[in-house]
Protein backbone atom coordinates (compact mmCIF):
# COMPACT_ATOMS: atom_id res chain seq x y z
CA UNK A 1 0.00 0.00 0.00
CA UNK A 2 2.62 2.52 1.06
CA UNK A 3 4.57 1.62 -2.00
CA UNK A 4 1.51 2.33 -4.44
CA UNK A 5 1.02 5.85 -2.75
CA UNK A 6 4.25 6.72 -3.43
CA UNK A 7 3.86 5.75 -6.91
CA UNK A 8 0.55 7.61 -7.40
CA UNK A 9 2.63 10.99 -5.78
CA UNK A 10 5.34 10.81 -7.50
CA UNK A 11 4.76 9.11 -10.66
CA UNK A 12 5.44 11.75 -13.79
CA UNK A 13 3.60 11.61 -17.15
CA UNK A 14 5.62 11.68 -20.44
CA UNK A 15 4.23 15.49 -21.19
CA UNK A 16 6.48 16.45 -18.17
CA UNK A 17 9.12 16.13 -21.20
CA UNK A 18 7.24 18.47 -23.61
CA UNK A 19 8.62 21.39 -24.90
CA UNK A 20 5.21 23.13 -25.01
CA UNK A 21 4.85 21.75 -21.48
CA UNK A 22 8.38 23.24 -20.73
CA UNK A 23 8.42 26.10 -22.68
CA UNK A 24 11.51 25.49 -23.88
CA UNK A 25 12.25 27.21 -27.55
CA UNK A 26 12.63 25.43 -30.20
CA UNK A 27 13.40 26.31 -34.21
CA UNK A 28 13.68 22.43 -35.90
CA UNK A 29 10.88 19.95 -35.66
CA UNK A 30 12.90 16.69 -35.85
CA UNK A 31 15.62 18.12 -32.76
CA UNK A 32 12.25 18.50 -30.59
CA UNK A 33 11.00 15.26 -31.26
CA UNK A 34 14.37 13.93 -30.79
CA UNK A 35 15.09 15.66 -27.37
CA UNK A 36 11.39 14.91 -26.60
CA UNK A 37 12.41 11.44 -26.68
CA UNK A 38 15.28 11.73 -24.48
CA UNK A 39 12.89 13.25 -22.17
CA UNK A 40 10.11 9.96 -22.53
CA UNK A 41 12.93 7.97 -22.15
CA UNK A 42 14.42 9.12 -18.63
CA UNK A 43 10.83 8.90 -17.86
CA UNK A 44 10.04 5.54 -19.02
CA UNK A 45 12.74 4.78 -16.75
CA UNK A 46 11.86 6.57 -13.30
CA UNK A 47 8.02 5.50 -13.90
CA UNK A 48 9.51 1.94 -13.93
CA UNK A 49 11.27 1.88 -10.87
CA UNK A 50 8.60 3.75 -8.78
CA UNK A 51 7.01 -0.09 -9.15
CA UNK A 52 9.68 -0.89 -6.80
CA UNK A 53 9.89 -4.65 -7.93
CA UNK A 54 12.15 -7.00 -8.20
CA UNK A 55 15.37 -5.68 -9.73
CA UNK A 56 15.46 -7.89 -12.60
CA UNK A 57 12.31 -6.65 -13.17
CA UNK A 58 13.24 -3.08 -13.32
CA UNK A 59 16.20 -4.43 -15.59
CA UNK A 60 15.08 -6.32 -18.06
CA UNK A 61 11.95 -2.50 -18.47
CA UNK A 62 15.34 -0.41 -18.93
CA UNK A 63 16.91 -2.85 -21.34
CA UNK A 64 14.08 -2.95 -23.50
CA UNK A 65 14.51 1.09 -23.80
CA UNK A 66 16.73 1.43 -27.65
CA UNK A 67 20.04 1.49 -27.00
CA UNK A 68 21.05 5.35 -27.96
CA UNK A 69 18.82 6.41 -25.28
CA UNK A 70 18.98 3.64 -22.93
CA UNK A 71 21.11 5.44 -20.56
CA UNK A 72 18.69 8.13 -19.97
CA UNK A 73 16.08 5.47 -18.58
CA UNK A 74 19.02 4.22 -16.10
CA UNK A 75 19.54 7.78 -15.09
CA UNK A 76 15.79 8.08 -14.46
CA UNK A 77 15.43 5.32 -12.26
CA UNK A 78 18.07 6.15 -10.42
CA UNK A 79 16.10 9.18 -9.39
CA UNK A 80 12.81 7.41 -8.81
CA UNK A 81 14.95 4.97 -6.45
CA UNK A 82 16.64 7.27 -4.30
CA UNK A 83 13.56 9.11 -3.62
CA UNK A 84 12.16 5.79 -2.53
CA UNK A 85 14.69 5.70 -0.28
CA UNK A 86 14.54 9.21 1.12
CA UNK A 87 10.66 8.18 1.81
CA UNK A 88 11.00 4.82 3.59
CA UNK A 89 14.27 4.95 5.72
CA UNK A 90 13.53 1.07 6.54
CA UNK A 91 14.17 0.44 3.10
CA UNK A 92 16.60 2.30 1.99
CA UNK A 93 19.45 0.18 -0.15
CA UNK A 94 17.57 0.06 -3.45
CA UNK A 95 19.88 2.77 -5.18
CA UNK A 96 22.91 1.31 -4.04
CA UNK A 97 22.19 -2.08 -5.17
CA UNK A 98 21.55 -0.74 -8.57
CA UNK A 99 24.63 1.07 -8.63
CA UNK A 100 27.02 -1.69 -7.47
CA UNK A 101 24.20 -4.37 -9.43
CA UNK A 102 22.43 -4.03 -12.96
CA UNK A 103 23.75 0.31 -13.51
CA UNK A 104 27.41 -0.33 -13.13
CA UNK A 105 27.84 0.39 -16.56
CA UNK A 106 25.67 3.47 -16.32
CA UNK A 107 27.64 4.56 -13.36
CA UNK A 108 27.81 7.90 -14.51
CA UNK A 109 24.16 8.39 -15.20
CA UNK A 110 22.90 6.53 -12.22
CA UNK A 111 24.61 9.17 -9.45
CA UNK A 112 23.53 12.08 -12.34
CA UNK A 113 19.50 10.82 -11.29
CA UNK A 114 20.26 10.40 -8.03
CA UNK A 115 20.83 14.26 -8.08
CA UNK A 116 17.23 14.92 -9.46
CA UNK A 117 16.10 13.53 -6.16
CA UNK A 118 17.88 16.68 -4.28
CA UNK A 119 15.46 18.81 -6.01
CA UNK A 120 12.45 16.93 -4.74
CA UNK A 121 13.56 16.49 -1.65
CA UNK A 122 15.10 19.90 -0.38
CA UNK A 123 17.09 19.15 2.11
CA UNK A 124 21.02 20.03 3.26
CA UNK A 125 22.60 18.10 0.20
CA UNK A 126 23.71 14.52 1.35
CA UNK A 127 24.02 11.63 -1.00
CA UNK A 128 21.23 9.16 -1.06
CA UNK A 129 23.81 6.12 -1.47
CA UNK A 130 25.05 4.93 1.54
CA UNK A 131 28.81 4.24 -0.14
CA UNK A 132 28.94 7.52 -2.37
CA UNK A 133 31.79 7.09 -4.81
CA UNK A 134 34.26 9.86 -3.44
CA UNK A 135 34.79 10.75 -6.95
CA UNK A 136 31.37 10.30 -8.61
CA UNK A 137 29.19 11.61 -5.41
CA UNK A 138 30.00 15.29 -7.31
CA UNK A 139 27.55 13.98 -10.15
CA UNK A 140 24.75 14.31 -7.87
CA UNK A 141 25.03 18.17 -8.18
CA UNK A 142 24.93 18.04 -11.68
CA UNK A 143 22.04 16.74 -11.46
CA UNK A 144 20.51 18.87 -9.15
CA UNK A 145 21.67 21.89 -11.65
CA UNK A 146 20.03 19.98 -14.75
CA UNK A 147 16.76 19.37 -12.87
CA UNK A 148 16.84 22.90 -12.11
CA UNK A 149 17.20 24.15 -15.35
CA UNK A 150 14.88 21.72 -17.06
CA UNK A 151 11.77 22.30 -14.61
CA UNK A 152 12.42 25.73 -13.41
CA UNK A 153 14.17 27.44 -16.51
CA UNK A 154 12.85 30.58 -15.87
CA UNK A 155 14.26 31.11 -12.32
CA UNK A 156 18.07 29.31 -13.36
CA UNK A 157 18.01 30.33 -17.00
CA UNK A 158 16.48 33.78 -17.32
CA UNK A 159 16.77 35.48 -14.20
CA UNK A 160 20.14 34.02 -13.69
CA UNK A 161 19.45 32.72 -9.89
CA UNK A 162 22.22 30.74 -8.66
CA UNK A 163 21.43 28.01 -6.70
CA UNK A 164 20.16 28.08 -3.16
CA UNK A 165 21.61 26.28 0.20
CA UNK A 166 24.98 25.34 -1.46
CA UNK A 167 28.06 27.23 -1.39
CA UNK A 168 31.65 27.18 -2.66
CA UNK A 169 32.62 24.56 -5.14
CA UNK A 170 29.02 22.80 -5.28
CA UNK A 171 27.74 25.67 -7.24
CA UNK A 172 30.34 25.17 -9.73
CA UNK A 173 29.30 21.12 -10.46
CA UNK A 174 25.53 22.81 -10.40
CA UNK A 175 26.46 24.72 -13.04
CA UNK A 176 27.86 22.21 -14.94
CA UNK A 177 24.40 20.55 -15.07
CA UNK A 178 22.57 23.81 -15.83
CA UNK A 179 24.68 23.87 -18.93
CA UNK A 180 23.34 20.89 -20.21
CA UNK A 181 20.02 21.74 -19.36
CA UNK A 182 20.63 24.69 -21.88
CA UNK A 183 21.15 21.86 -24.93
CA UNK A 184 17.41 21.49 -24.25
CA UNK A 185 15.85 24.72 -22.79
CA UNK A 186 17.05 26.45 -26.11
CA UNK A 187 16.42 23.27 -28.42
CA UNK A 188 19.95 22.76 -29.31
CA UNK A 189 19.61 25.87 -30.71
CA UNK A 190 23.68 26.80 -30.64
CA UNK A 191 23.15 30.62 -31.20
CA UNK A 192 20.79 30.78 -28.64
CA UNK A 193 22.63 28.94 -26.70
CA UNK A 194 26.02 30.91 -27.29
CA UNK A 195 24.02 34.14 -26.41
CA UNK A 196 22.14 32.51 -23.23
CA UNK A 197 25.86 31.76 -21.70
CA UNK A 198 26.72 35.50 -22.48
CA UNK A 199 24.28 36.82 -19.89
CA UNK A 200 25.26 34.88 -17.50
CA UNK A 201 28.65 36.36 -15.16
CA UNK A 202 31.69 35.47 -16.85
CA UNK A 203 32.34 33.86 -13.28
CA UNK A 204 29.94 30.70 -14.62
CA UNK A 205 30.57 30.50 -17.83
CA UNK A 206 33.35 28.06 -17.95
CA UNK A 207 31.03 25.44 -15.95
CA UNK A 208 28.13 26.20 -18.52
CA UNK A 209 29.94 25.55 -21.32
CA UNK A 210 31.86 22.24 -20.18
CA UNK A 211 27.79 21.07 -19.38
CA UNK A 212 27.15 22.21 -22.62
CA UNK A 213 30.00 19.85 -24.44
CA UNK A 214 28.41 16.76 -22.51
CA UNK A 215 24.73 17.25 -23.96
CA UNK A 216 26.10 17.93 -27.11
CA UNK A 217 28.04 14.61 -27.06
CA UNK A 218 25.59 12.59 -25.49
CA UNK A 219 22.56 13.72 -26.35
CA UNK A 220 22.47 14.88 -29.67
CA UNK A 221 20.14 16.45 -32.33
CA UNK A 222 22.84 18.81 -33.97
CA UNK A 223 24.43 17.70 -37.27
CA UNK A 224 28.10 18.91 -37.54
CA UNK A 225 27.74 22.15 -39.17
CA UNK A 226 26.04 22.94 -35.99
CA UNK A 227 28.99 21.14 -33.73
CA UNK A 228 31.23 23.06 -35.97
CA UNK A 229 29.47 26.16 -34.88
CA UNK A 230 28.95 25.90 -31.56
CA UNK A 231 32.84 25.30 -31.20
CA UNK A 232 33.07 28.85 -32.95
CA UNK A 233 30.80 30.59 -30.57
CA UNK A 234 32.82 28.83 -27.18
CA UNK A 235 35.60 31.09 -28.70
CA UNK A 236 37.81 30.76 -25.17
CA UNK A 237 35.78 28.28 -23.38
CA UNK A 238 36.66 25.28 -26.38
CA UNK A 239 38.63 23.27 -23.68
CA UNK A 240 35.97 23.01 -21.66
CA UNK A 241 33.67 22.13 -23.92
CA UNK A 242 35.96 19.47 -25.28
CA UNK A 243 36.46 18.12 -21.76
CA UNK A 244 32.49 17.88 -21.52
CA UNK A 245 32.49 15.55 -24.74
CA UNK A 246 35.28 13.59 -23.59
CA UNK A 247 32.98 12.83 -20.23
CA UNK A 248 30.39 12.22 -22.35
CA UNK A 249 32.48 9.75 -24.57
CA UNK A 250 33.61 7.78 -21.84
CA UNK A 251 30.05 7.09 -20.34
CA UNK A 252 28.77 5.81 -23.65
CA UNK A 253 31.93 3.72 -24.08
CA UNK A 254 31.25 2.13 -20.47
CA UNK A 255 27.91 1.44 -21.71
CA UNK A 256 28.68 0.12 -24.45
CA UNK A 257 26.01 2.58 -26.57
CA UNK A 258 28.06 4.61 -28.13
CA UNK A 259 26.75 6.49 -31.21
CA UNK A 260 27.57 7.60 -34.23
CA UNK A 261 26.90 11.45 -32.71
CA UNK A 262 29.21 11.29 -29.89
CA UNK A 263 31.59 9.92 -32.27
CA UNK A 264 31.48 12.99 -34.90
CA UNK A 265 30.94 15.78 -31.63
CA UNK A 266 34.19 14.45 -30.01
CA UNK A 267 35.59 14.98 -33.61
CA UNK A 268 35.15 18.33 -33.75
CA UNK A 269 35.30 18.98 -30.02
CA UNK A 270 38.24 17.38 -29.27
CA UNK A 271 40.12 16.94 -32.35
CA UNK A 272 40.20 12.82 -31.59
CA UNK A 273 37.79 9.59 -32.04
CA UNK A 274 35.09 8.81 -28.80
CA UNK A 275 38.03 5.99 -28.17
CA UNK A 276 40.54 8.33 -27.39
CA UNK A 277 38.93 11.18 -26.23
CA UNK A 278 37.58 8.96 -23.18
CA UNK A 279 40.97 7.58 -23.00
CA UNK A 280 41.63 11.02 -21.84
CA UNK A 281 39.39 11.04 -19.04
CA UNK A 282 40.72 7.14 -17.65
CA UNK A 283 44.57 8.53 -17.75
CA UNK A 284 43.85 11.89 -16.14
CA UNK A 285 41.93 9.54 -13.30
CA UNK A 286 44.45 8.18 -12.22
CA UNK A 287 46.61 9.42 -8.94
CA UNK A 288 44.10 11.73 -8.34
CA UNK A 289 43.99 14.06 -5.05
CA UNK A 290 42.27 16.59 -3.32
CA UNK A 291 44.34 20.26 -2.95
CA UNK A 292 43.38 22.64 -0.12
CA UNK A 293 41.30 24.38 -3.00
CA UNK A 294 39.70 21.97 -5.01
CA UNK A 295 38.25 18.57 -4.89
CA UNK A 296 39.23 15.49 -6.87
CA UNK A 297 36.48 15.94 -9.16
CA UNK A 298 37.56 19.44 -10.13
CA UNK A 299 41.63 18.51 -10.13
CA UNK A 300 40.01 15.29 -12.71
CA UNK A 301 38.51 18.18 -14.96
CA UNK A 302 41.36 20.42 -15.14
CA UNK A 303 43.79 17.57 -16.16
CA UNK A 304 40.94 16.77 -19.19
CA UNK A 305 41.04 20.08 -20.06
CA UNK A 306 44.52 20.74 -20.41
CA UNK A 307 45.04 18.35 -22.74
CA UNK A 308 42.81 20.52 -24.69
CA UNK A 309 44.34 23.42 -23.87
CA UNK A 310 47.21 24.12 -26.28
CA UNK A 311 45.26 22.58 -29.65
CA UNK A 312 42.14 25.00 -28.61
CA UNK A 313 44.34 27.96 -28.77
CA UNK A 314 45.36 27.68 -32.27
CA UNK A 315 41.66 28.16 -33.34
CA UNK A 316 40.42 31.08 -34.22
Amino acid sequence: MCTSLFKFALAMPLSEASFPRRGFHWRDAAVRTHLEHIGGSFLRGYNLALEDRDGDVLTDGLEQVEHEFRGFAYEGAAMALALLDRLTPWKHTRLQLFIDGPASSHIYMAYVGAGWSLARIPIRWKSPLSKPHPLLRWLELDGYGFHEGFFHWPKYVRDLCPPRKLKGYATRVFDQGLGRSLWFVEGADVEHIAATIERFPMTRRSDLWSGLGLACAYAGGADRANVEELRRLACCYKKELAQGAAFAAATRLLAGNLTRNTETVCNVLCGLSAADAASITDATRRKLSETESLPAFEVWRQRIQNQFFTESQNYA
